[in-house]
């Protein structure tokens, strides 16, 4: 039996716990101490007579009660969001703190100008881009929503897609005056090849070099932007997103009509999240700016 009733605020603390997976993380978020959040979330315990949370040296796992809870927790905030928005009527411009996360090919090739676009448009936005090489969790909040290369198709999740995009195999105009001539995909076997690592590809839709039977990956990163680098520098060859290429003006498309790929990108969101017209005002901005920057970059080249 509850002791007393729980607070929104409560519900908080424990959301933010529940993201984050420990006390300072959450403290940061809330602007706390983590002694303070960790008498918050034991009140809330008590309150509920159950234990949302299982401590570890890794931080704090929710319970099976706390997985429980945390659906409930996540559509009242949704709710409580809602509401504020209902109260505070539809506004000219979007304010407030939105939060998108990325993987480090779309987060620094488009996302700084689209996001810078629709900043300039909404003053009193704040616009958070978290470049990541991996999935992000939406599930923790680690973003509000994600821009992703393939589409999810567990969770309670809202997905659209946004835009294809090109990708070639390029290399600096240096490289490919001092290394013998690509005239074929049997010349490829002469030359190293830059790509991710095998074992931190998080996507199998990143895995381009396989797609065209290149097996060994003589220099590797995790990041899109190292990889280029090492290309426009006229180290070796690497499979380029055409948009990234007006950025690296050493690179050259190599065997471009025989090797070109096609990949997509996809907004997700919370299902829930479909319920706020501020969000979904983002969504929409965001999705146009990057279709319209794919278009104007791809015709750079």
């Amino acid at each position: 039996m509850m002791s007393s009733d729980p607070q929104w605020d409560d519900m908080k603390v424990f959301l933010a716990v529940a993201r984050e997976a420990s006390l300072s993380g959450a403290g940061r978020i809330l602007n706390m101490d983590p002694a303070t959040v960790g008498r918050r979330v034991a009140r809330f315990e008590i309150a509920l007579d159950t234990q949302l949370f299982v401590k570890s040296p890794q931080g704090y796992a929710l319970s099976s009660a706390g997985d429980r809870l945390l659906v409930h927790a996540e559509e009242a905030e949704q709710a409580m969001r809602a509401a504020k928005e209902t109260l505070n009527g539809p506004s000219e411009t979007l304010s407030g703190q939105i939060r998108i996360g990325a993987p480090d090919g779309s987060a620094n090739y488009l996302l700084p100008q689209v996001c810078a676009q629709i900043a300039e448009d909404n003053p009193d936005l704040d616009i958070q881009i978290v470049a990541l090489p991996r999935v992000i969790n939406l599930g923790r909040r680690e973003a509000d929503m994600a821009v992703t290369v393939s589409a999810p198709t567990a969770g309670q999740l809202l997905v659209q897609k946004i835009s294809d995009y090109k990708l070639h195999m390029v290399a600096s105009r240096h490289y490919l005056k001092q290394h013998p001539k690509i005239q074929t995909l049997d010349d490829l076997k002469a030359h190293k090849m830059i790509g991710y690592i095998p074992d931190m590809i998080f996507d199998r839709e990143l895995d381009y070099l396989r797609d065209i039977g290149i097996e060994r990956v003589a220099l590797a990163s995790n990041s899109v932007s190292v990889q280029l680098k090492m290309a426009a520098q006229g180290t070796a060859l690497c499979v380029a997103h055409d948009f990234t290429l007006p950025f690296y003006r050493p690179l050259r498309k190599v065997l471009a009509d025989k090797i070109s790929l096609t990949r997509s990108f996809y907004l997700v969101r919370h299902q829930a999240d479909q319920r706020s017209e501020r969000l979904n005002r983002f969504a929409e901005a965001l999705s146009k700016g990057i279709r319209d920057e794919v278009v104007r970059l791809e015709g750079l080249t």
